[in-house]
């Protein structure tokens, strides 16, 4: 199995046998996230700027955004382990933290799966591993189950709009595309050349979307989407108002409450493939009526013989 995950350092070891004294650092949120989730959080002496979730990695020292990393300061707390997002942090920031002897876990999951793995394997480093690996095999069947429940349904074209200003979204090797994948999604914008494609209406209009979706922010604000409101008459999820907002705190991380995210994404399609049915019924029904109408040949033919059978007088 191809693994995300490296160790860098001399004699990086699984140290469970330590962990009463262990010290670690979270360089991403996403991270922050992953060491709770393999019971490492009572460890994490820092964190980056938005570690959030949970409620406790608010209270900790940050030491990194997403455009640096304060390593004197985390040098001066002498950590056991860092934990760092490949292609997220500075490169050249963690290479000179390994440069220091300190010991670096690179995570950099591209679905769920990976997320899963990354708890197995951090959780050798807790008190109670075999907890961390409970969960991440609780991860990998909730993911198995929401699989197997859509793999035969049709797939449903969607348009993600990761933001509004610039209009921007991801093609199908990046997150959140395992998701929608996940339940059915075929991405109108997978083949991008660009890992978050800068796109115009226009692109938006000629593919035509069954659906779309957006990040909701903590006040719900929907004015995220208004301005898709004049193009309703040549957008099909415009015109049937499939327009669907995914908690941003769910669909922003790779992380375990990302599956909230996919059964929305889920049961969201599942609107939309009940729309198809009903839409095909009525368009079915809608030609056996017009078998009835005075333009149509078998109608006209069934009138005339019933006006032969007239006796006038």
């Amino acid at each position: 199995m191809f693994h995300l995950f490296l160790l860098i350092g001399i004699g990086f070891i699984p140290l469970s046998a330590q962990a009463t004294s262990l010290r670690i650092i979270s360089l991403s949120p996403q991270t922050t996230e992953i060491a709770y989730e393999a019971g490492l959080g009572e460890h994490l002496v820092a964190v980056s700027a938005h570690s959030d979730y949970p409620e406790e990695a608010k209270k900790l020292e940050q030491v990194a955004n997403y455009q640096s990393i304060n390593i004197e300061r985390i040098l001066s707390l002498k950590p056991d382990l860092v934990l760092a997002w490949k292609g997220g942090n500075p490169e050249k920031e963690l290479t000179k933290l390994a440069d220091f002897g300190i010991k670096i876990f690179y995570s950099n999951p591209h679905s769920l799966y990976d997320a899963a793995n990354a708890i197995e394997e951090l959780g050798t480093w807790s008190k109670k591993p075999e907890k961390a690996k409970e969960r991440a095999n609780a991860l990998r069947l909730s993911l198995n189950n929401i699989k197997n429940k859509n793999i035969n349904k049709s797939k449903i074209r969607y348009f993600y709009q990761l933001s509004r200003t610039p209009l921007m979204t991801n093609n199908e090797k990046h997150w959140p595309q395992p998701l929608f994948t996940l339940c059915g999604g075929e991405n109108i914008f997978a083949k991008s050349p660009a890992a978050y494609p800068i796109i115009g209406i226009e692109k938006i209009i000629q593919l035509a979307p069954q659906a779309i979706f957006y990040p909701k922010n903590k006040k719900g604000a929907m004015d995220a989407i208004e301005h898709f409101e004049k193009w309703a008459n040549v957008i099909p999820a415009i015109e049937r108002k499939a327009i669907f907002s995914i908690s941003g705190d769910w669909l922003s991380r790779p992380t375990p409450r990302a599956l909230q995210a996919a059964k929305d994404i889920c049961n969201a399609f599942d609107k939309i493939r009940e729309q198809e049915k009903d839409r095909l019924l009525f368009d079915k029904n809608d030609k056996k009526n017009q078998k009835n109408t005075p333009e149509n040949p078998p109608f006209a033919k069934t009138q005339k013989k019933r006006l032969s059978n007239v006796v006038t007088v």
